[in-house]
């Protein structure tokens, strides 16, 4: 790995926060800066925290808590999305999929903490 783009968890976190953020732009006007606002920052989140966390990658610690960080973004994002299903059923169809994709996200995000945790030298 050369970078963190070459990272599963950061390709699949940026592309799933592109298509919250389109997303989001559909939730009634008055959402955009509320529950459209908080999507969009917690999913973006993710793909952020992955990032600081590898330019840390020399300290292992750090490494996995800015993972960590990057899971409980994940978590966040999966309750946003669930409060805009059950709040928003005519975009409904969309936070589904959606949540689906972070659960995917959020396991892999797991995964790569315990290779890391594991195997990663410093």
């Amino acid at each position: 790995m050369s970078s963190y783009r070459d990272l599963d968890i950061y390709k699949m976190a940026y592309d799933l926060a592109i298509k919250v953020h389109h997303m989001s732009l559909k939730l009634p006007k008055h959402e955009l800066y509320e529950q459209g606002s908080q999507v969009r920052r917690s999913t973006k989140s993710i793909k952020d925290t992955i990032v600081e966390g590898y330019g840390r990658r020399k300290y292992k610690a750090d490494f996995i808590k800015f993972l960590i960080y990057a899971q409980a973004s994940c978590d966040e994002a999966t309750s946003q999305l669930t409060t805009i299903n059950e709040l928003y059923s005519d975009i409904a169809p969309n936070a589904i999929k959606l949540l689906e994709e972070y659960k995917v996200l959020g396991a892999k995000i797991n995964k790569f903490i315990q290779y890391v945790e594991l195997n990663w030298k410093t």
